[in-house]
């Protein structure tokens, strides 16, 4: 979840939160020393770069990235790396005493946030190309008709499978195309005596993080949370839980120790990210990874996780010339390729994608899950997400506990985000 919230934030996923460091390190910000000094004259001076990373020092990969993009402008930079959860009101103050770093590299859901309260310039002062950009990556950027930023890459969820588990219940995993199939997998592997399917339903970011992609692959919409598409979507997960496909820890369970349970090596899917590429390979059993289908087939679209780099809006506006080189530089291909394998994102364009298949094919699935993916706050919902995620997450709690049927909880839900709008 970069949920990814990160779901990380909101994600916050725990990819999100890895996502999120590495990106960290590549904001600047502009200092006020630099601008009383007379170095504010584009491509010359201190350039300021904030991130959420400050676990990254100046000896890492990022760092010096950030300091080649630098001389590569003709500029210094003067790179600070803020705990993640203070970097959006350390920014907001910032903004407000004309000391606003001069690129900010920020989870996607706060993008909407920023440009909202006037920190954020859209592309068209800063002249950024984002033309190469997926469009539905870039739309979690942008409101009402502009964009605020650049995606360095993204992540999502699809799903994880245990092929032994699926060998002995006599599943195929390529015949999983719907919540049908779906389903009557799970139902098969529960006779075998193992666990069907594990994913977070906490009530935070991350329970929405991970709902979003039913939700969504029922056709719903965030603007109306109790429609019957919704209500499809939440059935489907309380009737899991009562059959026995999935665990009743799901309501606690975050990304992380969902995974955990799954590593385990008891449960046959398991609903994760991008960033849990690496510790696959290392869960000690054969193991595949598939879209996460939607209610009729095809893929689902999957919220993204993953950071912008943005240019906060400066009083000497020659600035954006320089910031915009920072930014190219930050999100070229080469440069992109290696900070996107570093994170286990995948890449916003079709060209490093491609790079990134060929390097490694375990890739292929989560580049078609990018494909299909969606902005938490895409359809121009802005700052309006926030509340519809809290409504979201409280309403899928509320049915899978049994405190309320689905229906219910989701006429609730919608209740509350349409008071809170």
């Amino acid at each position: 979840m970069s949920f990814v919230t990160r779901p990380r934030r909101g994600l916050k996923a725990a990819a999100a939160g890895l996502a999120i460091a590495a990106v960290a390190g590549t904001m600047t910000a502009c200092s006020s020393s630099a601008s009383s000094s007379g170095t504010g004259s584009a491509a010359s001076g201190t350039y300021t770069i904030w991130d959420p990373y400050p676990q990254f020092d100046n000896s890492s990969a990022w760092v010096q990235l950030l300091q080649k993009c630098g001389t590569s402008a003709g500029v210094t930079v003067k790179r600070t790396g803020f705990d993640t959860t203070d970097l959006t009101s350390k920014v907001l103050l910032a903004a407000q005493q004309g000391k606003a770093p001069d690129v900010l590299i920020v989870d996607n859901p706060v993008v909407s946030t920023l440009a909202e309260a006037g920190v954020l310039t859209d592309t068209s002062a800063t002249k950024v190309d984002t033309s190469a950009i997926e469009p539905n990556l870039l739309a979690a950027g942008q409101l009402n008709g502009k964009t605020y930023g650049t995606p360095i890459g993204a992540n999502t969820l699809a799903l994880y499978y245990n092929t032994n588990i699926l060998k002995a219940a006599g599943v195929d995993p390529t015949t999983v195309k719907d919540w049908a199939s779906l389903t009557a997998a799970l139902a098969k592997v529960k006779a075998t005596g193992k666990k069907g399917i594990t994913f977070s339903a906490i009530g935070t970011e991350e329970g929405s993080f991970q709902f979003l992609p039913w939700f969504w692959g029922a056709g719903a919409n965030l603007t109306d949370l109790s429609s019957s598409s919704s209500v499809d979507a939440l059935n489907l997960w309380t009737t899991w839980l009562k059959d026995g496909y999935a665990p009743n820890s799901v309501l606690q369970d975050t990304q992380t120790t969902s995974w955990q349970e799954f590593a385990a090596g008891g449960t046959a899917f398991s609903e994760n990210g991008t960033w849990q590429l690496s510790n696959a390979k290392k869960a000690g059993f054969p193991y595949g990874i598939i879209p996460i289908p939607s209610k009729s087939g095809g893929t689902a679209p999957a919220p993204t996780g993953g950071e912008f780099v943005t240019v906060p809006v400066q009083g000497d506006t020659a600035r954006y010339a320089t910031s915009e080189k920072l930014v190219s530089c930050l999100t070229s291909a080469d440069n992109a390729y290696t900070t996107d394998t570093t994170l286990s994102y995948v890449a916003a364009t079709d060209a490093v994608q491609a790079k990134q298949v060929s390097a490694d094919p375990d890739l292929t699935t989560w580049v078609t899950a990018v494909h299909a993916a969606k902005g938490r706050t895409s359809d121009n919902l802005g700052t309006k997400y926030p509340k519809i995620s809290q409504a979201m997450w409280t309403a899928v709690q509320a049915a899978l506990s049994g405190s309320a049927s689905p229906s219910g909880a989701l006429q609730t839900a919608q209740n509350s985000a349409k008071s809170a709008n």
